[in-house]
């Protein structure tokens, strides 16, 4: 038989030393993956947990304009001013302008604002004389209100899973008697208190407001100075301090320009109305 060569013998031997190094090697990577993705579960966990709240603080409150809607005397758009899910202020922020259309806008979009306040939606009524700007006035809050529901509505689903988690560990007994409870005294709360007719130099002012968990969600002048040109300050005055006042929740409202004697005795009257409510 003949020797192995010595080269030959280191040759081998280095090739099988190569090849159990890169062996080992191609292994030892695939547990780095595995590791990885166990640290970034928890991460991806907490993200999707942090989310849900993110979205919900963020929606039902701020400000939401609507479509600008064309009509025959010109564009109405509607802005609405929300807190807690709920509208605080309508406004429009277009509007007819020029010739008549001043006096009509004038006249309707206070009452229209103060409608949609009470009413939380636009099924309101139209403004006499002025059924062209009332109807796109209309058109517009209610694209405004349906972006404030797809908001909300989105809101919701976002925060539904995290809520749900941990809804069965307070007890659903305990957590439906309590919403019947809360239910049942926001209710009780809902009250309507009329002021004090308050004396002016063109005739008495006298405020009636309705009051609900404490917050004044329609005001509105039982009396009010008529007659000539009373007739014309009060259609301008009223609505605009009736949606100051359910904006505001108090007293502290602006007067309304051209009507000083009527702005003072209806917030006279309002504050002696919410004097009686406790407010």
């Amino acid at each position: 038989m003949k020797k192995s060569h010595p080269v030959r013998r280191v040759v081998l031997a280095t090739a099988a030393t190569v090849s159990g190094v890169v062996l080992l090697l191609s292994l030892k990577p695939a547990s780095d993956p595995n590791a990885q993705a166990a640290g970034a579960a928890p991460q991806a966990t907490q993200a999707a947990q942090e989310s849900p709240q993110g979205g919900s603080s963020a929606t039902g409150n701020g400000t939401i304009d609507g479509n600008v809607v064309q009509t025959e005397y010109g564009n109405v758009q509607v802005r609405l001013t929300v807190a807690n899910g709920k509208i605080t202020k309508a406004e429009a922020i277009q509007a007819p302008k020029g010739g008549t259309s001043d006096q009509k806008t004038a006249l309707s979009i206070p009452k229209l604002a103060q409608e949609t306040v009470a009413a939380q939606s636009a099924k309101i009524d139209s403004v006499s004389g002025a059924t062209y700007t009332s109807n796109g006035y209309k058109q517009s809050l209610q694209s405004a209100l349906d972006k404030m529901k797809s908001s909300a509505g989105s809101s919701r689903s976002g925060a539904s899973p995290s809520q749900g988690a941990g809804a069965p560990s307070q007890g659903g007994g305990g957590s439906g008697s309590q919403a019947g409870g809360s239910g049942s005294s926001g209710a009780a709360q809902a009250k309507t208190v009329t002021g004090a007719a308050a004396q002016t130099q063109y005739g008495p002012v006298q405020v009636r407001i309705t009051v609900s968990n404490g917050k004044i969600t329609k005001a509105e002048a039982v009396q009010a100075p008529k007659g000539g040109l009373s007739d014309q300050k009060t259609a301008l005055a009223v609505p605009k301090l009736n949606q100051e006042a359910v904006a505001a929740g108090s007293a502290k409202i602006d007067s309304v320009s051209g009507a000083t004697y009527t702005s003072g005795g209806y917030k006279q009257s309002l504050q002696s109305a919410l004097d009686q409510a406790g407010g």
